[in-house]
């Protein structure tokens, strides 16, 4: 049961001209459910992406990070199979892909992007999403973006998809976008897949920009369980078709508008989290820079102590401050920080606050949503991560995945 989220209303997700979505049901794992998205771009399209660090990077990002040097007019996402651990001949199953739907489409296959989500070390069926693409192309349509969201799901339990619109300064820019993503969740990026897109015009180096930044400020700092998946990709394009980014003040606007529909997206991946029942804010205050605010708050959001506790609506204080100390951050002086729970105060100078009540701690942590606040006192700078607990249902999802 997903923590505080509800599927989109596809009224509330605006087209964006020259993007248009098609969906199908090529039987890629399992039969009569929605598992491949076509995505056709107009021609002068910029993209612009960011994808996993890991070294087993699927066939799919190999082959979309390639082709993202050319004129890019299509996207083609499946799920079910990953296509990772495929070694050579993965690579070929993903190339398949492409020059099908180009040849459908009259391009390049180099002007198609491929990305595929699902189970790793499994052959990819070329020839079933070869044949179930007939069946997207047909239904290519602006107003698809809710049967993109929920074509793109592999164990998520609600589709994810944003939307809004922009003033710049030469008219109305409207961004939507979706994502998907349940479990093996961590920065860098997390088994995810997110693709956000504009009508504005803006040259694609900034594009890579908006799409790095935005990364950084949504994706990348979530977790659900700490794992890195090998298919991850997040994906930025724009047409166009609309207002154009001329000013610096524009590409801000425009920019901030990305990162807002990416946060919005990231975080439904965490309320989504495999087996989540709380939603998490972890924000360190006062640290020297962003980077060791960060790596505290990791060091709270995967310890696995933390999180069952947090399923168990037990302040468990010292888990908390172990963690802290597990963190790593050189030079920490211990008693000087100070936790909260949500606006309790339950530890100051490293130790328990004298007016904390472990009540104050269980009704801050039995609410569906809570923030741990842990304030090192050594600078000005702060980060934020998102999470979510470790329920008995992520054991028994992730046990009978394949099943």
């Amino acid at each position: 049961m997903a923590v505080n989220l509800r599927a989109p209303d596809p009224a509330q997700l605006f087209p964006v001209p020259g993007v248009e979505l098609g969906v199908a049901e090529a039987g890629v794992r399992k039969a009569n459910r929605k598992d491949l998205l076509v995505m056709r771009l107009a021609p002068g399209a910029s993209v612009a992406g960011v994808f996993t660090k890991n070294r087993f990077c699927a066939a799919p990002v190999v082959l979309a990070r390639r082709h993202l040097r050319n004129p890019v007019r299509a996207l083609v996402v499946n799920t079910g199979n990953a296509n990772a651990g495929t070694g050579s001949d993965g690579l070929k199953r993903a190339q398949a892909v492409c020059v099908a739907l180009a040849s459908a489409l009259g391009c390049r296959p180099g002007q198609v992007l491929p990305f595929s989500t699902g189970v790793i070390m499994e052959p990819l069926p070329a020839d079933r999403i070869a044949a179930g693409l007939p069946q997207a192309l047909a239904d290519l349509r602006c107003a698809n973006w809710a049967g993109a969201a929920q074509a793109i799901m592999t164990t998520d339990t609600v589709p994810k998809a944003a939307s809004r619109r922009v003033r710049l300064s030469s008219g109305l820019a409207t961004v939507t976008g979706i994502a998907k993503g349940s479990g093996m969740i961590r920065p860098d990026m997390a088994t995810m897949l997110g693709f956000i897109a504009t009508d504005a015009r803006v040259a694609k180096s900034a594009l890579q920009r908006m799409t790095k930044s935005a990364a950084e400020q949504s994706f990348n700092a979530i977790t659900v369980d700490g794992d890195t998946s090998t298919n991850d990709a997040f994906m930025c394009l724009a047409t166009g078709k609309g207002p154009v980014a001329r000013s610096r003040k524009d590409v801000d606007a425009l920019a901030g508008a990305i990162t807002g529909v990416a946060q919005v997206l990231a975080q439904a991946i965490v309320r989504d989290g495999e087996g989540a029942t709380k939603f998490v804010t972890v924000r360190i205050e006062r640290g020297r820079n962003a980077a060791e605010c960060r790596k505290v708050a990791y060091a709270i959001a995967h310890s696995p102590l933390v999180k069952t506790a947090f399923f168990a609506s037990d302040p468990n204080l010292g888990r908390i401050l172990a963690a802290i100390g597990n963190a790593g951050i050189a030079g920490l002086d211990t008693s000087r920080v100070d936790l909260y729970l949500d606006q309790v105060l339950v530890a100051k100078g490293g130790g328990r606050y004298a007016g904390y009540r472990e009540a104050q701690g269980a009704a801050a942590m039995k609410k569906r949503e809570f923030t741990v606040r842990a304030l090192l006192n050594r600078g000005k700078a702060a980060a934020t991560v998102w999470t979510c607990d470790l329920s008995y249902d992520y054991v028994k999802i992730n046990a009978e995945y394949r099943s």
